[in-house]
């Protein structure tokens, strides 16, 4: 079963778009929850009239609305975009086909192109946007950074790791944060950014837009110290070096047996 998650704040003209490309896609969802944040717009309203189940979360924030959405999914695959999104049609099934190919994978991730703005600026605002979150998401990190606009991951994943979210700091990118949550267990891996599109409207306002800058170093900032990246990395080497040394036992054993 697969669910699709999508937080949104007043934001109905495009909540209406995203849900609409999602009837469009080649694989449907098996259910779309929609998180209103307290909209005081139709924004509810469209989600019930597109057919998604919407639970209400009182708590502000982009971080709480989509702990609450995952914790609500009935899926054993939660997707998640932003309600800003406009996915390609075969989006769910680039994501079905990754976890098919990769049977012992729990996150997968992509970027995504932008669908307005300047036709010309769009290839290379993406790359710059886009590749300078991948750039500090990795040093940071240790391995690539979640996209909150292109995300998948099984529920057993998020019930690891959902009550060591932080949910209650509306200046964190929750993104970012699960990044620090999931990656610590589990490897992350990439669909292409073709599938999915976002709105260039985070360039529309320069002072939202350093809003946005300044809780990306708010969130790394807060997984300090103990996810300092030298004691990160080291704890990431020493997992896959114990995992490799336990695969490369398994067959001695079966054989000695």
């Amino acid at each position: 079963m697969l669910s699709v998650v999508i937080p949104v704040k007043d934001d109905a003209p495009a909540l209406r778009r995203c849900l609409e490309a999602l009837s469009r896609q080649t694989r449907h969802p098996d259910e779309i929850v929609v998180v209103d944040n307290a909209s005081t717009d139709a924004s509810a309203d469209v989600a019930a009239q597109g057919g998604a189940r919407v639970i209400p979360c009182a708590t502000p924030g982009i971080a709480a609305a989509s702990a609450c959405g995952y914790n609500a999914a009935r899926g054993d695959v939660i997707l998640r975009l932003d309600a800003d999104c406009i996915p390609a049609p075969d989006w769910i099934e680039t994501v079905v086909a990754a976890f098919v190919r990769r049977p012992t994978a729990s996150v997968v991730t992509g970027g995504a192109v932008f669908t307005d703005g300047p036709p010309r600026l769009r290839r290379p605002l993406a790359a710059l946007y886009l590749g300078a979150y991948v750039t500090v998401g990795f040093v940071t990190l240790g391995h690539a950074p979640l996209f909150g606009s292109n995300l998948a991951f099984t529920r057993r994943a998020w019930l690891r790791v959902r009550d060591h979210v932080h949910r209650s700091d509306p200046e964190l990118h929750d993104d970012l944060d699960l990044s620090f949550h999931l990656g610590e267990y589990h490897r992350v891996r990439l669909i292409p950014a073709r599938t999915m599109g976002i709105s260039m409207r985070p360039f529309d306002d320069p002072q939202a837009f350093a809003r946005r800058i300044a809780r990306g170093f708010r969130t790394v900032i807060t997984h300090w110290p103990y996810d300092l990246p030298p004691l990160r990395w080291d704890r990431r080497l020493l997992r896959r070096t114990l995992a490799a040394a336990r695969r490369r036992d398994r067959p001695a054993s079966r054989g000695h047996a």
